[in-house]
């Protein structure tokens, strides 16, 4: 089997020439890295914004993105040096947001909050720059645009809510972050493999100036191919997908609700895949209830995946997931995107018991790690 490195010169990328190139700013160096990839093989310019350290390292090396493609054996080493697009990294304090056309938020919810990224967020803000955020966890400028929603009650779901007062909803929207790619922990900083090659999916702006972007970026991501051959090319995996409904990039509350976050036991944590197949009559209730939540606020049922097709793909996740990992581990603050449903299901009359159970695991581990 041919290694990533003997993939790597033999395959070159090309795309149509970008008349009017984007300037993107990523905050979140792995979805920042494999999406900053995605717009310099469209000919875009991408920022990284990460530790001073890390981004000496992609200054002077650039990134690789490590991915399986159609025709080729094995993974694929992608290099931003042999891309049209120009890659840089700088650490947030020597940011400027309005010397971008596009801010990507790639870091988990309470890492805006550090110091120099909340400084950073502020200014994107004062700016108002056009912001897809990555992330499980709408911020809430994003809830903010869906109807009848009362954001005010939701606030305790946020690590530090003020932060997202300045920000204009119609300037922020949601993607999705369903491809999978992990830090192999024996490469350098700048290297990203990926595990699971699927679409990001983002809802449109509110904005249609900034529609038209995101459409432009869709369009140009989708229309570069590799070169296998003289003769021979093939499309790269993990496109944009833009979707018309705000709903589409809340699929994936349903997956952590019936196998994420139950992750989480009193006293130790399980598998995805234990979680899931453990009672899988209580699963497919708790998956169907939250759906049928997200139709109440507005989505289609077309919207979300079918519980068959999850429950499938979960046979293959063996072990705990990032939130219940990172409970284990210590950590004081995490993403509560289970809150976040306990919260709206109790403001729309419709209060699902497994998830009010979970709510109150991750209180009390939150509780005594930040005790310890």
């Amino acid at each position: 089997m041919r290694s990533a490195q003997d993939n790597l010169a033999r395959v070159e990328a090309s795309s149509e020439a970008t008349p009017n190139p984007y300037r993107t700013l990523l905050l979140g160096a792995s979805y920042g890295s494999l999406l900053s990839t995605k717009l310099l093989m469209a000919g875009h310019s991408a920022t990284l914004v990460c530790r001073e350290s890390t981004a000496a390292v992609f200054n002077a090396q650039g990134s690789v993105v490590r991915m399986p493609l159609k025709g080729r054996e094995g993974l694929v080493d992608i290099h931003s040096n042999d891309l049209p697009g120009v890659l840089d990294a700088v650490s947030p304090e020597r940011a400027d947001p309005s010397e971008y056309d596009l801010v990507v938020l790639a870091m988990q919810e309470p890492q805006y909050s550090a110091a120099g990224v909340r400084e950073l967020m502020l200014a994107v803000a004062k700016h108002n720059v056009p912001s897809v955020a990555i992330t499980n966890m709408p911020l809430l400028p994003y809830l903010r645009r869906i109807p009848n929603l009362d954001t005010d009650s939701l606030r305790s779901c946020f690590h530090d809510p003020d932060l997202w007062d300045a920000f204009d909803p119609e300037a922020m929207t949601l993607c999705s972050p369903d491809p999978q790619a992990f830090r192999p922990p024996e490469e350098s900083p700048n290297v990203l493999q990926v595990r699971l090659p699927t679409n990001f999916k983002a809802a449109r702006f509110a904005s249609e100036a900034a529609n038209a972007m995101l459409t432009d970026l869709e369009t140009g991501i989708d229309s570069v191919r590799m070169s296998l051959s003289d003769d021979e090319s093939t499309e790269v995996p993990v496109k944009l997908r833009v979707y018309d409904s705000l709903y589409v990039p809340f699929a994936k509350w349903a997956m952590l609700m019936a196998g994420n976050y139950r992750c989480v036991k009193p006293d130790a944590m399980r598998p995805i895949k234990e979680a899931v197949y453990s009672d899988l009559k209580k699963t497919r209730a708790v998956y169907q209830a939250v759906v049928d939540l997200c139709c109440d606020l507005g989505g289609d049922p077309a919207d979300f995946v079918p519980f068959e097709k999850y429950a499938k793909a979960a046979e293959s996740l063996l072990n705990p997931s990032s939130v219940a990992r990172a409970l284990a581990g210590g950590a004081t603050n995490i993403e509560r995107v289970d809150k976040l449903v306990a919260l709206i299901a109790d403001q729309r009359g419709s209060r699902i018991a497994t998830v009010d159970e979970t709510v109150a695991l991750v209180e009390d581990w939150l509780s005594r790690n930040r005790a310890a």
